[in-house]
């Protein structure tokens, strides 16, 4: 079936058109920051809301390697292709003069400095608005702040200790004495979530009319659950997502398949998740993520002319083989794109056969798109695929009008499980239940009596390829075994990426600095 977005688009990514290339650009330049249009009249506070958009636009559209930085550790996914930088990291040998680790580093922190000037900016207007303007200025700086929340995260989370700007002037970074380790990161995000979610809309993203998809107060409680669970404060993460999953508001999306497909985006799962659009046109103007560095190097589309991928990003063998080994189909199915090599390799490497193999165990997909052997990977990620015949016509870049999913439901239900059985306690629902739902909608049997282990293993079927979530799983619970695979050796020095040379330049700190 072809799926073509007919529906009218959301006034963030029409807004974003047109804004992209302006306002966030100036945000960019902190010397700008009391003028930044040059001549912004602050007494009109309908525009308050083009410092805040600015910022959405800088969060989505970055290059193509950070998420990949972030994603390719973990016995999840194999770093693959010609980019050496990328496959050393993969296997924990840390180049600090890999060009990824250093543009992560830089864009992420030039985003976060213009969240900085968004909420300054949007303060000057609050000084000259009413009670309404006021209002609704605190939202936006509290939006401003789970933003830049999820970029500190994800940063501490790859390099441990981070620096932590707290306003949009550079000078404050001039002699800097101290840099926060991973944990006061983390209480610092905490402490954020906070200060925001007071101030922010109490609804599901997909149900606001101002900025559809933007956050809202689930965001921070699921982003305040994360902070908390790499802390291993297991009762604050058991609170934050109880509370989201008591709101009633969220559930999963039945269609696990389609999840990470057109029909996905904007679904009442999502607790945030990186917008873009070919604005229901086949030619002209496009919101996009590159999604090439996933897709698969060689291909036989259905829809001719539909491009293909560079092969950057494999699932492990090992993944394939655990997902094979518990009958997870659905999950493994959405998860992995097959090639005829790949199939042999798993009838050459692992106990299965030919003949136990299920039946979407093919080189073709369920929508006709066939994956073509190849000397860079043997499977590629179905979480980062779009069907061809789910294209615009007459768009044929790989992946083309697809959203970027970074924290959806079944990640809340799954942290919430896993801190009662680390000990924590609540009333939203029972460990059994978070998990049951998140195995019914993979079409696997309800567990009794849940344990770590086996929540830790839903975790590694339901996250896998997403954001380097079981890496930093694996090593939250010291389980090197577990990344020590397919020829890797993982130790606990290696949890954190080397800095780039560029920045022990600039910040000679960092250079003294041991995780």
């Amino acid at each position: 079936m072809i799926y073509v977005k007919t529906n009218k688009l959301p006034v963030l990514l029409v807004l974003l058109g047109i804004l992209i290339s302006g306002c966030s650009s100036e945000l960019n330049q902190p010397e700008l920051n009391n003028n930044f249009a040059g001549g912004t009249d602050f007494s009109k506070t309908d525009d308050m809301i083009f410092s805040l958009i600015g910022l959405y636009g800088e969060v989505s559209y970055g290059n193509w390697e950070r998420p990949l930085v972030i994603s390719t550790r973990g016995d999840d996914v194999n770093a693959a292709g010609d980019q050496q930088g990328l496959k050393n990291q993969d296997r924990y040998v840390y180049d600090n003069s890999f060009f990824g680790s250093r543009t992560l580093w830089e864009g992420y922190y030039g985003t976060i400095i213009t969240a900085h000037t968004a909420m300054e900016q949007i303060q000057r207007y609050m000084d000259l608005a009413d009670a309404d303007g006021v209002a609704l200025g605190e939202q936006y700086i509290a939006e401003a702040k789970v933003l830049r929340s999820i970029l500190l995260l994800q940063l501490s989370q790859v390099y441990g200790a981070v620096f932590i700007p707290e306003s949009s002037n550079l000078n404050d970074f001039a002699n800097v004495t101290s840099v926060p380790n991973k944990d006061e990161v983390m209480q610092h995000i905490s402490d954020q979530m906070d200060e925001a979610i007071p101030f922010l809309l109490d609804m599901r993203p997909n149900e606001r009319t101002d900025l559809k998809g933007g956050v809202t107060k689930y965001t921070a409680l699921h982003i305040k659950a994360l902070a908390n669970q790499e802390l291993k404060n297991y009762q604050a993460v058991a609170d934050a997502a109880g509370e989201i999953i008591s709101s009633g508001k969220f559930s999963l999306f039945p269609d696990f398949y389609e999840l990470f497909k057109s029909p996905g985006k904007l679904s009442d799962e999502n607790l945030f998740e990186m917008q873009f659009s070919d604005f229901g046109v086949g030619e002209g103007d496009r919101k996009s993520h590159l999604y090439a560095p996933y897709g698969p190097q060689g291909w036989t589309p259905l829809v001719a002319g539909a491009g293909g991928g560079w092969g950057f990003f494999e699932p492990s063998m090992k993944y394939v083989d655990f997902m094979l080994d518990r009958g997870d189909n659905i999950r493994l199915e959405t998860s992995v794109l097959f090639t005829d090599r790949g199939i042999d390799s798993i009838i050459n490497s692992t106990n299965h056969t030919a003949g136990t193999l299920p039946a979407f165990v093919s080189s073709t997909t369920r929508d006709g798109d066939m994956l073509n052997n190849s000397s860079r990977t043997i499977f590629s990620s179905g979480k980062h695929y779009l069907p061809s015949n789910q294209l615009i016509s007459g768009r044929t870049d790989y992946g083309s009008n697809k959203h970027y999913i970074v924290h959806r439901y079944a990640e809340t239900l799954l942290m919430y499980a896993e801190a009662l059985v680390q000990g924590a306690s609540n009333t939203a629902m029972t460990a059994d239940q978070a998990v049951n739902l998140v195995r019914t909608r993979a079409g696997l049997p309800p567990l009794t009596g849940v344990t770590l282990d086996q929540v830790v293993d839903e975790k590694y079927a339901e996250l896998a390829m997403e954001w380097g979530k079981r890496f930093f799983d694996m090593v939250r619970l010291e389980r090197n075994d577990e990344l020590s695979y397919e020829g890797r050796t993982f130790t606990a020095d290696k949890a954190f990426v080397t800095y780039h040379q560029d920045q022990i330049d600039e910040f000679p700190i960092l250079g003294e600095i041991s995780n």
